[in-house]
């Protein structure tokens, strides 16, 4: 008895798991982005302008 050769189906297989992976990526990065941003850099943005702000005598800014 002759096996089949499955190669095609293999990669098929692949690339529908790689696609499905891009797409939940791209899904998490849409609904979450906002989130991280809002969390982790603009508290330091702030930290920093205020640094900034103090070392040049003047006002430092956020560029959100």
């Amino acid at each position: 008895m002759r096996s089949r050769d499955e190669r095609g189906a293999s990669a098929v297989e692949y690339g529908l798991l790689v696609g499905g992976i891009a797409a939940l990526v791209v899904s998490v990065v849409f609904l979450l982005g906002g989130t991280v941003r809002d969390t982790l850099f603009d508290p330091g943005c702030d930290e920093l302008a205020g640094h900034i702000a103090t070392a040049n005598g003047g006002e430092g800014e956020c560029q959100n």
